[in-house]
């Protein structure tokens, strides 16, 4: 299976066409169809329906868009890393965050290192934990910012200075406005939108087996779209401080639990990691930077 007749794969199924994708890639058509029969024939199944003016996937072909698109960033990435070999002054850099404030941090961080090496670029994913430890683990990242207690056998690790504060997300029309703070007991009956990974590691925290008996109407797993159902009357959003919109006109405010929930942030690589140049002077620095700030690193 070759990289080249993958990317010729990925075009077709973006376009839904062969003449639109033999068109992009500027090549004929026939030879673009002889590519993809081939490439059907070689793994035993039909990845197109044809029809007169388009094509679609089948289940075996979305299958091979997921695999052939992480196989192609893998493929670039690798290519990336070996052209930034012996270049110092710039290079790709990624990194997959889960969404907080304190990603400031990170943040001043890249830009103070952009002045030193200004060809750095960055690329950012979001996502929850799972999301971003899984690209992590398949090589699609160098580094990852996770919110919960990283794995020690496997990655080392910073702490970001500080910890996001947990609250509710209303409209200021709820009757929750009015308090000053959210104890578990104003929540009964109120209907919820969190994370997964907070049903699952920080509600427990704050409200023991109280937890078991909130209202979680639906989940997310980025904040935008939460606060969007929330705007919209859906539920409250039980999320992190200072990632809402809450000024006069945006209809939403936000309180505190109580008790106080925190948690921490972490910049995660995998053990043994072998960085390109540009990443490993990132290394570098997020290191001394955060050790100002009375944050060690840790390996094992």
């Amino acid at each position: 299976m070759e990289l080249r007749v993958l990317r010729y794969f990925i075009e077709v199924a973006r376009e839904g066409s062969i003449t639109g994708a033999a068109r992009t890639l500027h090549i004929s058509q026939p030879t673009l169809s002889k590519q993809l029969k081939e490439l059907e024939a070689e793994l035993g199944c039909k990845l197109f329906v044809r029809g007169n003016y388009n094509v679609h996937l089948t289940e075996e072909g979305i299958l091979l868009r997921k695999r052939a698109e992480d196989i192609l960033d893998m493929a670039d990435k690798t290519i990336g890393e070996f052209q930034s070999l012996n270049d110092i002054t710039g290079g790709d850099v990624r990194i997959g965050c889960a969404e907080s404030w304190l990603i400031h941090s990170l943040a001043d961080v890249i830009k103070d290192f952009r002045r030193q090496y200004p060809g750095l670029r960055f690329h950012i994913t979001s996502g929850d934990t799972r999301v971003v430890v899984n690209d992590l683990e398949q090589g699609l990242s160098d580094f990852a910012v996770i919110v919960e207690p990283p794995d020690l056998s496997k990655y080392n690790y910073l702490s970001l200075p500080g910890g996001d504060t947990w609250g509710l997300l209303m409209r200021t029309d709820n009757p929750l406005a009015q308090k000053a703070v959210i104890c578990p007991e104003d929540l009964q009956g109120v209907p919820l939108i969190t994370s997964p990974q907070s049903i699952r590691a920080d509600l427990p925290r704050w409200c023991g087996e109280a937890a078991d008996q909130l209202n979680i109407v639906g989940t997310i797993n980025l904040f935008y779209n939460g606060s969007v159902f929330v705007r919209e009357g859906l539920g409250c959003l039980l999320v992190f401080d200072h990632l809402a919109d809450v000024s006069p006109e945006s209809g939403l405010c936000f309180r505190p639990l109580s008790p106080k929930l925190e948690t921490k942030m972490y910049i995660i690589w995998k053990k043994y990691q072998v960085f390109t140049p540009i990443a490993e002077r990132l290394v570098d620095l997020l290191k001394d930077r955060f050790s100002e700030t009375g944050t060690q690193f840790k390996a094992t």
